[in-house]
């Protein structure tokens, strides 16, 4: 099996002031305490230009070394805060993707 990735896409948040004052406590926090992962990425989509809306706002990346590991993460307690704290903070839509790494880091 290849490495697998799970992705949270944060879209445009009804309030992003209040979504930045809890991603860092609250979002940020739980997401290292996910077990399993050998690593995690967080990132923010940079403005456009144009001042018109991202596509995307911000998102989690968290890289396990195969699908049964990516998959037993998502059954844990701390994932489970995790998706609780997400569904209160994703004011604007989440989209959650489990993803094959056809190449991976090296």
């Amino acid at each position: 099996m290849s490495e697998t990735k799970i992705t949270v896409i944060y879209d445009n948040p009804t309030d992003p002031e209040a979504f930045e004052s809890a991603y860092q406590a609250d979002q940020l926090e739980a997401a290292r305490k996910v077990p399993g992962y050998v690593r995690l990425e967080a990132s923010k989509v940079w403005p456009k230009e144009d001042g018109s809306p991202t596509p995307a706002y911000r998102m989690i990346d968290w890289y396990f070394t195969d699908y049964d590991a990516a998959s037993a993460a998502v059954t844990t307690e701390e994932f489970g805060a995790f998706a609780q704290s997400l569904f209160q903070l994703a004011t604007g839509g989440v989209r959650i993707l489990f993803s094959d790494v056809e190449i991976p880091q090296s």
